[in-house]
């Protein structure tokens, strides 16, 4: 099997910006990309994301740019971590500067809006139709701070072809990383998104003072909705009972670090969601997937009662 040196790491928030710093530091020849200009001068005139991912230094192998041609150009594999409301226009733009088919990491965690499609679904209908074997997806339980500051961290990766997800599986790992091979892309995506929706809801379990037996209650039961959505969409059950099912749902409705449950905690004690949101830098996954989570489970009629209340907090007063 080729080996695999470099990378393009499309999106530079906080979790693309700290993927990018863990590889480079292997020694892996990373071009990241951002939108923002004042996020690619940062990186590469003081080596920090300031914006982003302040105080954490970066090797000064890592190069940035705006350019995704430059970004993309030679590469190995790309991996992506935009936001999801942005997934699509990127990957249009993206698709527009391949030039042969290349190996695709989706880490983003979520699901879009409009349609209720899954990151590599949505990479499935606008990328050329010869990178569908391409097409993985990564993801677990995983703070960007904690991975920058080298703490232990595991997650999954899952794809359509064994061998290629075997290649990747070892090109991401290190002493710090563990990474573990899967084959349920529908059912490691649908963790990963549906995880940030009951993350709010523990935060206003957590934001009304509610205790801890409330909080333990609502993770159980949401859990439960989420492996009945998976089923109902073809997943294998046991995906949710690992890493990136009960592994992400636990750090993100317990841990002090989670945008969405901090989202949930200021919601519980009385804030409106727009100021809530007209203050943070990051963005909060949660509150888009929580619309999309609930067109979900009315287009495969599954209960999910409080993906239900969640909506109704957010946007219905």
């Amino acid at each position: 099997m080729q080996e695999i040196r470099s990378l393009a790491v499309i999106g530079a928030g906080a979790w693309g910006t700290a993927l990018a710093k863990h590889l480079a530091e292997k020694g892996l020849e990373i071009r990241l990309w951002a939108y923002e200009r004042e996020v690619v001068d940062s990186i590469n005139l003081t080596h920090e994301n300031r914006v982003f991912l302040p105080s954490v230094p970066l090797p000064r192998a890592l190069t940035a740019t705006t350019s995704l041609t430059e970004a993309i150009e030679g590469r190995d594999g790309i991996l992506f971590v935009v936001p999801s409301h942005v997934t699509r226009q990127v990957l249009r733009n993206l698709a527009a500067c391949l030039s042969r088919p290349i190996p695709f990491i989706s880490a983003t965690k979520g699901i879009e809006e409009d349609s209720s499609k899954l990151m590599t679904q949505i990479m499935d209908e606008v990328l050329p139709e010869s990178m569908e074997q391409y097409v993985m997806a990564l993801s677990g339980p995983s703070f960007a701070s904690e991975l920058s500051a080298g703490k232990p961290t595991a997650v999954c990766l899952a794809g359509r072809d064994a061998q290629l997800v075997a290649r990747f599986q070892t090109a991401l790992m290190t002493p710090a990383l563990r990474v573990y091979a899967d084959g349920d892309l529908i059912g490691l995506q649908l963790g990963g998104a549906l995880k940030n929706v009951m993350a709010l809801a523990a935060g206003v379990v957590d934001g009304l003072e509610l205790g801890h037996n409330a909080r333990a209650a609502l993770i159980t039961r949401g859990l439960a909705e989420i492996v009945r959505l998976g089923m109902a969409m073809g997943a294998d059950p046991r995906t949710f009972y690992g890493l990136s099912g009960v592994g992400d749902l636990v750090l993100t409705c317990t841990g002090s670090l989670s945008r969405n449950h901090t989202v949930g905690v200021r919601l519980g004690q009385g804030e409106s969601l727009d100021a809530i949101l007209g203050g943070m830098q990051a963005v909060a996954e949660g509150v888009r997937t929580a619309r999309a989570a609930l067109g979900l489970a009315r287009r495969h009629q599954v209960e999910m009662p409080i993906t239900q209340e969640i909506n109704a907090v957010l946007f219905e007063g």
